[in-house]
């Protein structure tokens, strides 16, 4: 059955480079956006503003379980070593968690949008909660790429000549 998947490169991977980190850092990017816009709009009282927060949040909710399944996917073919381990689950896990966490602010977003109402501090508060979790999840992922260097070629060798 094997013969039959893509042979790994040097990356070990069965694609050129991890798609992970390019798609995780749309949704880095569009749940801070979203956040910011709030909290602007919320000071400045410009309705557009939450709009452009909306339409981050539903992308990013989309974008991120397109994340979680290639961060899945490439955690599954990194072959971590024991001292990464225990980074790479908890990255795992708070991704996971992420995501759900993240569909429901947005539902609780939508609701709120659809009522056409003012934002109420508690949402506030846990877009700010959202954003320190996706700081946390970004510093994770660092660890994982500049620190142990998961998918890099030198490990990729290291682990293949069994030295790691």
């Amino acid at each position: 059955m094997f013969e039959y998947l893509p042979p790994l490169n040097e990356h070990n991977l069965p694609y050129p480079d991890t798609i992970h980190p390019i798609v995780v850092h749309f949704v880095i990017a569009m749940v801070l956006f979203a956040v910011f816009c709030d909290i602007v709009a919320y000071f400045t009282k410009n309705v557009r503003l939450y709009e452009v927060s909306w339409w981050n949040l539903a992308f990013a909710t989309v974008s991120i379980f397109i994340a979680v399944i290639f961060g899945q996917l490439e955690a599954g073919l990194s072959e971590p070593y024991s001292a990464s381990e225990s980074v790479l689950n908890l990255h795992t896990l708070l991704g996971w968690s992420l995501s759900g966490i993240l569909a429901g602010v947005t539902g609780w977003r939508y609701v709120i949008r659809s009522q056409n109402k003012p934002l109420p501090i508690p949402y506030l508060a846990a877009s700010v909660v959202l954003v320190v979790l996706v700081i946390a999840q970004t510093y994770l992922g660092d660890l994982l790429v500049w620190v142990y260097g998961l998918h890099s070629v030198p490990v990729v060798e290291a682990t293949r000549e069994g030295v790691l």
